[in-house]
C-alpha cells in the first residue's frame, strides 16, 4: 500500500509531525511531572493536561476553518490566534 492516497506536501507532513511531537511532549511531561488530579477551570468541567491539549487542537481547527471561510487562505494570523487560544486553554480551562 503506497502513500499516494494523500497529497503529501511539506505542509501536510509538518502538520502531522507537529501533532506527533505534541503527543510525545505531553507524554514526556506527564512522566517527568505527573499532572495529578484534574482541575476545574472557567468552563466548569474537570480537565487534565491531555484534555486541555485536545480542546486546544479542536478549537484551533475551528479557528482555521472560520478564517478560511471568512478571510481567505492567508493562515498566519489564524495560527497566531490559535497559539493564543492554546495558551489560554492551558492557563484557564
Amino acid at each position: 500500500m503506497g502513500l499516494t492516497w494523500m497529497a503529501w506536501t511539506w505542509q501536510t507532513a509538518t502538520f502531522f509531525g507537529v501533532i506527533a511531537l505534541l503527543l510525545v511532549a505531553m507524554t514526556v511531561w506527564e512522566f517527568a511531572s505527573p499532572g495529578g488530579a484534574p482541575r476545574r477551570g472557567v468552563l466548569g468541567i474537570e480537565t487534565t493536561r491531555g484534555d486541555r491539549l485536545f480542546i486546544s487542537l479542536l478549537g484551533s481547527a475551528f479557528i482555521h476553518l472560520a478564517w478560511l471561510g471568512l478571510v481567505g487562505p492567508d493562515l498566519w494570523w489564524a495560527l497566531g490566534l490559535s497559539l493564543i487560544y492554546a495558551v489560554a486553554v492551558f492557563r484557564w480551562v
